[in-house]
């Protein structure tokens, strides 16, 4: 199958939050929100390492995180760059220098995602070359234009709400990668650089509990989820 490898994305500053520390930094119950989300991808067998990228200042801080909560599949820690895709490709290099086939991209603030989820995604990818986990979208969606004047309404049926992790055979998401710098094309996650280079990328139904944690609303939310998933693991 090739080794899997996972960049986790966490060097963001979070300014929505509305707090002095990074989001990512922020407890989720009794263990900051990074460290949930490492926890995951730490407890899957499929898994053969990880690289985090975080900010400069916060490598010294996550380091201490590996040992306290016994993160060795963290192989490399590794510093953001100034946009995301930036430090995504920096994540790209640490895992290509250890021998990875493949790689999950996934943002340091989704916590909730299932492993279940993970793997289906990840399966979805060796069959078909790369996949993403998605929802559909239940609400209108309508395309308005600088003036605020309603232009068109697409058809939902058609449209999913992205989430991560996205999947790749790392090879094809560097050369997407390379291929966006080259033409100075900032995309807003991997997929629209691997649409690009017309590489096929297929949906994969998630969860609407994996939400990214951007603002106080959904850090009340991911507690209540984990409190009722904990909850119904003790029933």
């Amino acid at each position: 199958m090739g080794k899997l490898g996972v960049i986790i994305v966490a060097a963001g500053k979070g300014k929505r939050m509305g707090s002095s520390e990074s989001k990512q930094f922020l407890p989720l119950g009794d263990k900051p929100i990074l460290v949930h989300t490492l926890e995951v991808f730490q407890q899957m067998d499929e898994v053969d390492a990880m690289a985090l990228v975080v900010s400069e200042e916060q490598r010294i801080r996550c380091s201490g995180y590996l040992e306290r909560y016994g993160l060795h599949k963290v192989k490399a820690i590794a510093a953001g760059g100034k946009e995301r895709q930036e430090s995504v490709y920096r994540g790209i290099r640490a895992l290509e220098a250890m021998g990875m086939e493949w790689v999950l991209v996934h943002d340091g603030v989704r916590p909730l995602v299932r492993p279940e989820k993970i793997r289906a995604c990840w399966q979805q990818a060796r069959d078909k070359g790369a996949a993403v986990l998605a929802v559909p979208v239940f609400d209108t969606i309508k395309v308005v234009d600088a003036s605020g004047q309603i232009v068109s309404t697409p058809d939902r049926k058609s449209l999913w709400a992205m989430q991560t992790p996205q999947a790749f055979r790392l090879s094809d998401l560097k050369r997407a990668h390379e291929r966006a710098m080259e033409e100075g094309y900032e995309g807003t996650d991997d997929a629209a650089l691997a649409e690009r280079i017309n590489m096929p990328v297929f949906v994969v139904e998630g969860d609407y509990d994996n939400i990214k944690i951007t603002t106080p609303e959904d850090l009340k939310w991911a507690q209540y989820v984990l409190n009722e998933r904990l909850g119904g693991e003790g029933s």
